[in-house]
């Protein structure tokens, strides 16, 4: 067991290792031009030619690598955690193994999401859209999507990790700092929700660094701050209740492919579908609150239990 303001510093140390390590490399930092252009709300500037913006391909592969280092970094630590009280060094693994979760579950709790996503996988039937269906395509949908690079960052590399650090490791502390499970739910997760704030500073240089564009900025770090809080609440649960991993990575990936649902904007697109789509959305959000407890129990939990 470790204390409490132990647990405050480790957790605070794997936040500042993971963002910091996309700014220790050249390779992986932004750069802006200092010109201040005024622009329509909601529109971004061209990029120049000599900026370094995060969807650019060299920026991307540097930050792939840095993120892969400082997971394993945050690992260890833990690893190191547990070296303190184990017999052996390969008891002190099988201890972090266990504590990071690196265990099969049931198929259940990877369903969950899905179903809250009732609504949204409606209306992409209705597009046609959904795997198999007459306007999905293997190469663009699949191949295209998932494995260029910002595909590889945005649906492998940076689910998996974020996963990794800001709720196994993260809530391993917090764990041998005998934190109540409330407190890990809808505490630690606000570490999750801060370590978003830094996409602040690209906003405000792609959208004109003008007073439009600090606007644009703020607003969206108060919405990306709240909903990566909210997923990181829901993440956490799921970690937590399942002792595995896995659930969370999977409902990361998911809402990332997914992205924000938008029931008004599927409405305006079908509005001959308006109950049905409604009906969807409602049904999806009763199914997830019924579901949640039981779909994700799991006998013999090292947290829960």
């Amino acid at each position: 067991m470790i204390p409490t303001s132990t647990a405050h510093v480790l957790a605070a140390l794997f936040v500042t290792c993971y963002v910091g390590s996309i700014y220790i490399s050249k390779d992986a930092r932004l750069s802006f031009s200092n010109t201040k252009v005024y622009l329509d709300y909601g529109f971004a500037r061209p990029k120049l030619q000599n900026e370094r913006w995060r969807d650019d391909p060299d920026v991307i592969r540097a930050r792939l690598v840095a993120v892969n280092l400082a997971t394993l970094v945050c690992c260890a630590i833990v690893f190191a955690l547990m070296s303190a009280n184990a017999k052996s060094s390969w008891t002190a693994l099988q201890m972090t193994v266990d504590y990071l979760g690196c265990t099969s579950t049931s198929i259940l709790p990877h369903l969950i999401t899905p179903l809250l996503f009732l609504g949204p996988l409606y209306v992409q039937f209705m597009r046609g859209a959904l795997p198999g269906q007459c306007n999905w395509s293997f190469q663009e949908d699949l191949l295209s999507f998932f494995f260029s690079v910002a595909g590889i960052r945005n649906y492998l590399v940076a689910p998996i990790t974020e996963e990794v650090v800001f709720r196994a490791c993260v809530l391993t502390v917090y764990h041998l700092a005998q934190a109540s499970r409330m407190q890990m739910i809808f505490l630690s997760p606000l570490l999750f929700g801060a370590a978003h704030v830094h996409h602040a500073w690209e906003t405000y240089n792609r959208y004109g660094r003008s007073p439009a564009a600090l606007k644009r900025a703020a607003v969206g770090t108060v919405f990306q701050f709240t909903y990566t809080s909210i997923f990181g609440f829901y993440c956490s649960y799921l970690f937590l209740r399942t002792g595995s991993i896995l659930p969370p990575i999977t409902a990361h990936i998911f809402c990332n492919v997914m992205g924000v649902p938008q029931p008004g904007y599927d409405i305006s697109e079908r509005p001959d579908r308006k109950l049905a789509i409604i009906v969807a959305y409602l049904v999806g959000i009763v199914g997830f609150v019924l579901a949640l407890a039981g779909w994700t129990f799991t006998e013999g939990t090292l947290y829960w239990n």
